[in-house]
């Protein structure tokens, strides 16, 4: 094992401005080693999640879920996801497209392609989750919601460059010149 080394004060290192306030912060080099976990546990979680709900014996169905689930806990959604369960075509569309968006946005974060895209969906995802599982007993803050925020984590800091194939495929030339040279809005679904 190699001790970690220090680098000039401009490696590592970000600002951020919005609405007029500017972040700045030094991250440790180590932090590529738990953005990269954070992408692998996501990743893992979400393809098993996933795999086992298209491989049950019984179909996978939202509707019961989306259906009951808000009415009996104070969710301010209720109306939403009494909706979505009373509509026939969005059950029907939910009981494909979590199975298989888990799946993969899973396999996305585990090999690292695509990640940006994986964690855009992935997000919202959780978000219905944490709305769906409403619960304020122990405060506002769950794990839906901090899983959230772990998938924008992964995205901001471009976990798919570490150790995944994003590296790779921005890198990919056409024409002579790296694809996300030639193509600049493909930065928003690498990385």
């Amino acid at each position: 094992m190699t001790a970690t080394t220090s680098t000039p004060e401009t490696s590592n290192t970000f600002t951020s401005t919005v609405g007029g306030y500017t972040v700045r912060g030094r991250a440790h080099s180590l932090s590529a080693w738990f953005v990269l976990s954070l992408r692998l546990m996501m990743g893992y979680a979400f393809a098993y999640s996933g795999f086992t709900k298209i491989v049950a014996a019984e179909p996978f169905a939202a509707g019961g879920y989306l259906a009951n689930v808000a009415a009996t806990n104070g969710n301010p959604l209720a109306d939403l996801f009494a909706w979505m369960g009373s509509t026939p075509w969005f059950v029907e569309f939910a009981n494909v497209a979590v199975p298989w968006g888990e799946l993969f946005i899973g396999l996305g974060l585990l090999v690292g392609a695509f990640t940006r895209l994986a964690a855009f969906f992935g997000a919202p995802v959780m978000l219905l989750f944490y709305f769906g599982n409403w619960d304020v007993a122990h405060g506002v803050i769950n794990g839906d919601f901090a899983y959230m925020l772990v998938f924008l984590a992964v995205a901001a800091f471009g976990a798919g460059r570490i150790l995944g194939l994003d590296a790779y495929i921005e890198q990919y030339e056409v024409d002579g010149r790296p694809l996300v040279e030639k193509y600049p809005a493909l930065e928003y679904i690498l990385g």
